[in-house]
């Protein structure tokens, strides 16, 4: 009981921390900004932020706790089962002060049910920690959206008070005007690990406080002998594709994918475009040089896809790419049993270890943070850029849905699975096994990849 009382107090902190990066991620906008234009790949950020208390409140205060609802037409507005995405612009939303009270109201409301209480549960065997940490992970997510939606509308980039650290040097290294152009023949500036594959548990064990309910059951899988870059793909290497008419020649890209550029226009990234001098870079509201270090991102499955075409390589898939930022070699025996957490270790992430938390403002080049390599020398696993997979987001075998049904279960068959996280993501929310999915079409979120040779 004491322990139960214990972390769910660490959570209630850390759930004050979220908000407070929440509320500094639309502080400086005004209420025009906070709805902003109609578009099927963001949501008014008025309705993000009060779809937030929503959530907190229908899962910890109605569903465990058995309370009333606040506000009377609640699910009506920001139950996202339930609200048409199209519709979220015209509902009659709480006005900006109203929103960020009833945001305050339920937290506030959420930590005296859950401050020295009994260890409240569900019907199903759920306790609090388990929602506790639920809301937490939902929020930090939602975080990550609002940061790029705010980089889709040209908004400024988000005052955010955590982004003072220097990890390892990295902002230094990101602020560079522009690195040395990379030669043809340095595609693959690190070359890649050679990985002997084997027997690997796959996905997260069901003994931890919390789990997406994606990520299990963890089964063994078998995987065959690999070679997968030890880097993600730099803007540099990027540019050769897009130089070489690469979105131009439809033999590079699979069916859906050259309908997809066709339909779009597409000649290179979203936010890349051309000047006197080379390429610039549209970065929140501000176009800057093109730094050819960094990996490239804000790009989809489709552009992925086709680079790996062009490269003579491939993308890898989810579980080549879970051994390679998991597993241990064995000098004899190909692997060990060991399955670690994070690339490094089972330690927590560091800004030494990885670019997360918002604390470079940015990506950094795909050769830093040398103390976060994987086992087999791949580096920035974790953290800088989500990173596309050749895997269809699919249930594991056994799959059970966890109380919140809608999170997994829906976007099955027609979603990509993306590993890694991003230089925005939360540490307290990524490791090896967690599983991000979107449309192969969506280019707005904070996406690279990285490749492997063509199987034998």
């Amino acid at each position: 009981m004491v322990q139960a009382r214990v972390a769910s107090a660490q959570l209630i902190v850390a759930l004050k921390e979220t908000r407070a990066r929440t509320l500094e991620l639309v502080d400086d906008l005004n209420d025009e900004q906070l709805m902003g234009p109609r578009l099927k790949i963001v949501n008014p950020l008025r309705w993000e932020i009060g779809h937030l208390a929503w959530f907190q409140e229908f899962w910890l205060l109605r569903h465990l706790a058995k309370q009333g609802a606040i506000l009377e037409h609640g699910d009506e507005l920001y139950d996202s089962a339930r609200v048409a995405h199209d519709t979220r612009w015209d509902l009659p939303l709480l006005e900006r002060n109203a929103t960020l009270g009833y945001m305050s109201q339920v937290l506030e409301r959420v930590e005296q049910a859950t401050n020295g209480s009994p260890n409240l549960t569900d019907a199903h065997g759920y306790d609090q920690e388990y929602f506790l940490n639920l809301v937490l992970l939902h929020e930090q997510m939602h975080d990550e959206a609002l940061t790029y939606t705010r980089q889709t509308l040209s908004y400024p980039p988000p005052a955010i008070s955590i982004a003072t650290d220097d990890p390892a040097g990295a902002s230094k290294m990101h602020l560079r005007k522009q690195q040395p152009a990379l030669n043809q023949s340095e595609t693959y500036v690190t070359g890649d690990a050679e990985i002997a594959g084997g027997t690997f548990l796959l996905g997260s064990a069901s003994n931890s406080p919390f789990v997406f309910d994606n990520e299990l059951h963890a089964y063994e899988g078998q995987i065959g002998p690999f070679s997968i870059s030890r880097t993600a793909v730099c803007n540099s290497q990027f540019k050769h594709f897009v130089e070489d008419e690469g979105y131009l020649r439809s033999e590079l890209w699979i069916r859906a994918g050259w309908q997809w550029r066709s339909s779009v226009d597409a000649e290179h990234p979203v936010y890349w475009r051309q000047d006197g001098n080379g390429w610039l870079r549209r970065n929140f509201k501000d176009w800057i040089v093109l730094d050819e270090r960094l990996p490239v991102i804000h790009v989809n499955w489709y552009e992925a896809d086709a680079y790996c075409r062009w490269a003579g390589r491939r993308l890898p898939t989810e579980a080549e790419w879970e051994m390679a930022a998991s597993a241990e070699p064995h000098p004899e025996e190909g692997l060990t049993t060991r399955k670690r957490t994070f690339p490094w270790g089972d330690d927590a992430p560091t800004p030494e270890r990885a670019n997360l938390d918002w604390r470079a403002m940015g990506c950094i080049p795909v050769d830093a943070l040398p103390a976060g390599d994987s086992a087999f020398g791949c580096r920035q696993m974790i953290g800088n850029v989500w990173e596309w997979t050749a895997s269809d987001f699919n249930p594991y075998p056994g799959f059970v849905a966890g109380p919140y049904k809608e999170y997994s279960a829906p976007w099955f068959g027609d979603h990509k699975v993306l590993r890694g996280g991003c230089w925005v993501t939360r540490s307290r929310l990524i490791n090896n096994t967690y599983r991000n999915f979107y449309p192969p079409d969506r280019r707005d979120v904070w996406a690279g990849f990285r490749t492997c040779a063509p199987q034998a």
